[in-house]
């Protein structure tokens, strides 16, 4: 279905030097005629994913932004940008379109649980920090 929602991230990883400004982007399609949300996760390895923020279409951040993260949103791409890349951001990084919906985000958490137990992070390269992408449709 044409109309169907999608949402996939345009790389699968990046491996960056410490320091550097670092742009992970996913590209989305609604059909939705109300607000959507979109959900950036971070996940390190053997741990449990953690919710970086939540964007709506609109442009307005629902949460407050982790330090030296932001997000963007444009006609249909979301970007998070991490400034002055730290060690303790190479993790896995999870973008997700879900409706707007009112209620526990713990039900979103659970229901994200099944694709999380698949996913595992890119081998870490020589050198630079290693950002995974992969991109959910709730």
């Amino acid at each position: 279905d044409s109309m169907a929602d999608s949402i996939e991230t345009l790389v699968t990883h990046k491996i960056v030097d410490e320091g550097e400004i670092v742009t992970l982007s996913c590209r989305y399609k609604t059909s939705a005629l109300t607000n959507i949300n979109l959900h950036w996760y971070k996940q390190h390895p053997k741990s449990k994913p953690e919710i970086l923020l939540i964007i709506l279409q609109s442009g307005t951040l629902t949460s407050d932004k982790p330090a030296r993260m932001d997000a963007k949103i444009r006609k249909d791409e979301v970007d998070l940008i991490i400034s002055s890349a730290a060690v303790s951001d190479s993790a896995l990084y999870y973008c997700a379109l879900a409706p707007t919906v009112t209620g526990n985000p713990a039900a979103l958490y659970k229901n994200l649980h099944t694709y999380f137990f698949y996913l595992k992070l890119p081998t870490e390269g020589d050198s630079g920090l290693v950002f995974g992408m992969f991109a959910l449709h709730l």
